[in-house]
């Protein structure tokens, strides 16, 4: 049975009891109420018919007017029989009183009154039986309701005591287990022998421990353990962290994020980033995807510092499950890296001096006024100078990348022909062209586009890329230069054939000091000077190239309208 028919019964059953006792209280009544109201109708009247009649008799001479009376008062008397031996007085009372009406004899008015006497007594006595009667219906009703209502309140007082219990003790029980289920004891298990409804909790509730009891000592709490190794870790990085999932809300933030983004874990935590970008300028702008070309520098800790911003997209079988913002601090790499500036720049400066004072010797030496050189003398003489050169010209590029890198370098942008840069660049190194027995194939187009340009350096980036590329030639082999329109840019191109470089290189070609392995002699900072050159000029640089069949680089400045 069913709970909701269990309350329902014992609901009905009390309803029972108080529809019977009211119902017998009613019948009671109704038949007490007949009892008396027979009393007053039949015994009560006929008392009272007597009475008038015996007041009539009580003068010394009965009228004509009063024997009329009594004749009417008599056959009220003979309508209203009610009682056993009543009729047979009431026709004795008939006979003595219309003997006497006739006769007037006193014999016969003795009868009379016996006869109202004997009709009194019978009526007065069942007065008093049917008084008793009524005290005993009353007595008797009394008994039976006091008996069904004391059975009715043992029947109620054990329902009341034992049916809060029914429905209260299956849930103490259950909210018990539920305690052990969040103190991790999944052997806890209800049992209830009832088909009910706390039959149908205790049996999901004893699966639903199951099933924990085995997710305890599954793969995934291995899984979740891990987990939370794992959010202990990021908390402890010394970079900030911040996952959002799929539809940007935050999954996970560290408390160094929290620091630098002047944020509480309980305002971010769940919370929509965009919603977050709206009052928080930094979070704002490290929300976005595009990278950060320049570092971050974020006022933290009563210093400046500085951050590079990765976004490290995670995704399951091709579909974006939610990113990661890592903000790693290079405070410390980026004052190196100054001081390192600082220091190129003063040894850069304070070497200029002594490379002046040595080529000025080396004029000195090859002026035939001082003094004619042998032959052994002169070779000497061409290594200084040939080593002085290159003392000079890593000086000049390393002062150049040093004003790069500080921002004091000042371009000149304007309007310049391409043509005309290009014809520069080949006559700076024809020379030395000739000498490695190269040749140089210039591939331009009738009329080029002016561009945007500081004219110098970019025929300085030109100079340099054709001569990293003679310096990977092979003997008699060629050099290709060229530019061409694309949308509304010009891209110039030096193309050599020699040995290419590797792929796996390709993306760090352009860093500072970087040299690819069995490269010839060089600063490795040319291509790093050229790509900052390139890009200060809202232009781009890049490479193509294949191992054994050489290299392309190339890059791109924009076009101006008109010719100045």
């Amino acid at each position: 049975m069913k709970i909701k028919a269990k309350i329902r019964l014992g609901v009905s059953f009390l309803f029972a009891m108080v529809v019977l006792l009211g119902g017998l209280s009613i019948y009671y009544l109704s038949v007490l109420k007949q009892e008396a109201a027979a009393v007053l109708k039949d015994n009560n009247e006929t008392l009272g018919y007597l009475g008038r009649i015996s007041h009539l008799l009580n003068t010394q001479a009965v009228s004509p007017v009063q024997l009329q009376q009594i004749d009417i008062l008599l056959k009220k008397q003979e309508q209203n029989i009610t009682e056993v031996g009543e009729a047979a007085a009431t026709a004795k009372m008939r006979r003595s009183f219309e003997a006497f009406r006739l006769t007037q004899q006193p014999q016969y008015m003795q009868a009379f009154k016996q006869a109202i006497d004997e009709v009194g007594e019978i009526n007065r006595m069942a007065l008093v039986r049917k008084n008793d009667q009524a005290q005993q219906t009353a007595e008797n009703a009394v008994n039976i309701l006091k008996y069904i209502s004391i059975v009715c309140l043992l029947i109620s007082f054990t329902f009341i005591l034992n049916f809060p219990s029914f429905v209260a003790d299956p849930i103490l029980q259950l909210t018990a287990g539920i305690q052990h289920i969040t103190m991790k004891n999944y052997e806890q298990r209800l049992h209830f022998s009832s088909n009910d409804e706390f039959g149908a909790l205790a049996k999901a509730f004893n699966t639903m421990a199951e099933k924990l009891d085995e997710y305890e000592h599954s793969n995934l709490a291995k899984i979740l353990f891990e987990k939370k190794r794992t959010e202990a870790l990021i908390d402890h990085l010394n970079d900030a962290v911040i996952g959002l999932d799929a539809t940007q809300h935050i999954l996970f933030v560290n408390k160094v994020a929290l620091d630098l983004l002047h944020l509480k874990a309980e305002d971010t935590l769940g919370k929509y980033a965009p919603d977050i970008a709206l009052y928080n300028d930094l979070f704002r702008t490290i929300l976005p995807d595009k990278g950060q070309e320049q570092p971050l520098k974020i006022y933290a800790n009563e210093r400046e510092n500085y951050f590079t911003k990765e976004s490290i997209a995670i995704q399951n079988d091709d579909t974006l499950v939610g990113k990661v913002i890592l903000l790693k601090n290079i405070t410390h790499f980026h004052e190196l890296d100054e001081a390192k500036t600082n220091f190129i720049a003063t040894i850069s400066h304070e070497l200029k001096t002594p490379i002046a004072g040595i080529k000025m010797s080396l004029m000195l030496l090859e002026n035939a006024k001082i003094g004619t050189l042998n032959p052994e003398q002169q070779e000497l003489v061409a290594h200084i100078k040939a080593d002085t050169q290159r003392l000079l010209r890593m000086t000049g590029e390393l002062l150049d990348l040093t004003q790069l890198e500080s921002g004091k370098i000042q371009l000149q942008v304007t309007a310049v022909n391409p043509t005309q840069m290009i014809v520069y660049a080949l006559g700076a190194v024809e020379q030395q062209a000739q000498m490695q027995d190269l040749s140089l194939v210039v591939e331009l187009p009738e009329s080029l586009p002016w561009v945007a340009a500081d004219a110098e350096k970019t025929a300085w980036v030109l100079v340099n890329l054709l001569t990293n590329a003679m310096r990977y030639s092979h003997s008699q082999g060629k050099i290709i230069i060229a530019a061409q329109c694309q949308r509304e840019q010009v891209i110039f191109s030096v193309q050599d054939f020699g040995k290419g470089i590797d792929e796996a290189y390709q993306a760090k070609i352009f860093d500072k000091y970087f040299q690819t392995p069995n490269s010839q002699a060089g600063t490795g900072l040319g291509l790093a000077i050229s790509k900052q050159f390139i890009e200060a000029q809202q232009g781009k640089i890049w490479v193509e190239s294949k191992l054994g069949e050489g290299a392309k680089f190339m890059f791109s400045l924009q076009q101006v309208k008109g010719n100045l």
